[in-house]
């Protein structure tokens, strides 16, 4: 049955740890799962949390820390002293530990380090401190089984069973040659069908997808999602074996993404920090109203700079009738535009080769087109409805211009966002909208002033 977390239930739970009800609090964390045990204590204080981990055995108060969600364990950790968390850490596969260990300041980093029975684990922990986060050789844990080529399937079985100990999910087996070169991989299936005697070169598969570590974790994700592996080898340059990529970590790599894309979405709806359905007036008031003074503050100038032509809107009343639609067609380009370049940078593992002239140029003879079709459209409508033919033909080549300029605006804003260190999706939000409409009343009155002569 699947647990949910009710208020009630989180209530019960905190009056027993007042009354210090151990027998009740041991028995409701019996029956749960290490990741139900986790989201209890995410809503707990971090005393709470503390008391209910120590009344669990280590292994489980393990999982239980690895599976918290990672702004309360930064904080949650804090409390422990580093022998105690080394204590934890000894149950947890060492990419994971890693992931705990960069929530502490270096000295707390490296005593817990100093505590860690394992000299191995120790040893690979500092390895992988070495790596970036966010590329193979971070994501990699040391923690797997391989296999000598020249070895027996009987002598692979023995070494299995010994190095199984250390690893918690057993996918297959490397095999390596002598100097730890990554050769292939052989499977469980293979070894329990063949003879005891069999060597392992006799039945490995050569053709293994394999990653380096200094790859970006969305090239990693790639490669999992479209081979459909469960877990992938990481070499050096190489190709010596260095660890492995599991699916969890490839589960929490795509989470971290959809959160980013969460984050952007609301930075493009005007919304600059995340809020919880349950948050108060106040505080959902706070994190829009920045954006909707921008835009408010964008309606003044747009305003005043229509009210420098106010003459000219005087003289040509019927001028006035097309702003809402130069305003809104520059803002939807510019929009349409940036969101397909946003898009394109969270999907691409580097931002390097966005700004290609392939690119710039694709992006331009989408704007002429449909620059052309807008333009051509208001132009033929205005005839029909019988405007002055020259107030058709200032509104068609604001429009078009309109187009052409919003369009390389959305195309190269968020490249240089994204170059700059600063979120792209702000390009993609109110900011270009306001941007655009200012760009627009200055092109129309523009091609006005040329075509009019007032």
């Amino acid at each position: 049955m699947e647990f949910e977390l009710t208020e009630e239930y989180l209530e019960t739970i905190k009056e027993a740890i007042a009354s210090q009800d151990n027998a009740y609090l041991t028995e409701q964390m019996h029956d749960l799962y290490p990741a139900d045990i986790s989201s209890i204590l995410d809503d707990l204080g971090t005393d709470e949390s503390k008391y209910i981990l120590q009344l669990l055995n280590k292994p489980l108060g393990a999982e239980i820390i690895r599976d918290m969600d990672e702004e309360v364990r930064t904080d949650f950790i804090k409390v422990f002293t580093p022998e105690e968390i080394a204590e934890y850490i000894n149950y947890i596969n060492s990419d994971d530990a890693v992931d705990i260990l960069n929530e502490l300041p270096i000295q707390a980093r490296e005593e817990v380090i100093a505590f860690v029975r394992s000299k191995e684990k120790a040893s690979n922990i500092k390895d992988l401190l070495r790596n970036e986060e966010d590329c193979a050789g971070g994501l990699m844990a040391k923690e797997l089984i391989k296999a000598n080529i020249n070895w027996t399937v009987t002598q692979c079985i023995e070494e299995i069973r010994r190095q199984s100990r250390k690893v918690d999910k057993i996918y297959s087996v490397y095999v390596v040659d002598d100097f730890g070169k990554l050769l292939g991989i052989v499977s469980l299936k293979k070894m329990l069908l063949a003879d005891d005697e069999a060597h392992i070169a006799d039945i490995y598969d050569p053709d293994i997808v394999s990653v380096e570590s200094y790859r970006t974790a969305e090239e990693v994700t790639e490669l999992m999602q479209r081979y459909d592996l469960e877990s992938i080898p990481v070499v050096d340059v190489h190709g010596n074996l260095l660890g492995r990529i599991t699916i969890d970590d490839v589960v929490d790599v795509l989470r971290e993404q959809a959160e980013q894309v969460e984050e952007d979405i609301q930075i493009m709806a005007g919304i600059s920090d995340s809020t919880d359905d349950d948050a108060n007036v106040w505080q959902l008031s706070r994190v829009r109203l920045p954006w909707l003074l921008i835009g408010m503050a964008g309606g003044l100038m747009g305003a005043r700079f229509i009210g420098i032509f106010e003459k000219d809107i005087s003289i040509l009343p019927a001028m006035a009738f097309f702003i809402p639609l130069i305003t809104a067609t520059g803002g939807n380009v510019g929009i349409q535009s940036s969101s397909v370049i946003v898009q394109s940078l969270a999907n691409s593992s580097s931002s390097e080769n966005m700004f290609t002239f392939s690119r710039f140029f694709k992006a331009f003879l989408v704007a002429i087109i449909n620059g052309i079709a807008i333009s051509s459209v208001v132009f033929l409508m205005n005839f029909i409805l019988g405007e002055e033919i020259r107030l058709a033909i200032v509104v068609s080549c604001a429009l078009f211009s309109v187009v052409i300029l919003a369009s390389i605006m959305g195309t190269v804003t968020p490249i240089a966002l994204d170059k700059m260190g600063v979120n792209p999706a702000l390009a993609a939000g109110p900011f270009i909208t306001t941007a655009n409409d200012l760009l627009g009343l200055a092109i129309y009155f523009l091609v006005a002033h040329l075509l009019f002569h007032f």
